[in-house]
């Protein structure tokens, strides 16, 4: 698992991004003003989520659109199934500790 995905997602700003993103792809200045942060700041976030390989940004005439790149999430989502299957495993040992008091 790339630690770089965790980085770029523990900034509060950066998450709220994603969590734009994921309804539709949007162009930076779109995200600034949902935000209400200054266009150069946006950038320099979208910039660190770009180097994580979480969106893609595309040229479109004077405007650059962000969209999240699935990929990088489904990775994440293998990485953390290992964990789901752990807890499930636990979840069910507990259940079955309880059944038997």
């Amino acid at each position: 698992m790339n630690t770089a995905t965790f980085q770029a997602l523990a900034d509060p700003q950066r998450f709220q991004m994603v969590e734009l993103l994921r309804r539709e792809p949007l162009s930076v200045g779109e995200i600034a003003a949902r935000l209400q942060l200054r266009q150069p700041q946006t950038s320099k976030h979208l910039r660190v989520l770009s180097d994580a390989g979480l969106i893609d940004v595309q040229a479109s005439a004077n405007r650059r659109i962000c969209a999240l790149r699935p990929e990088a999430f489904r990775e994440l989502d293998d990485w953390l199934a290992s964990y789901r299957q752990l807890w499930e495993e636990r979840f069910d040992q507990l259940d079955d500790y309880l059944h038997q008091l």
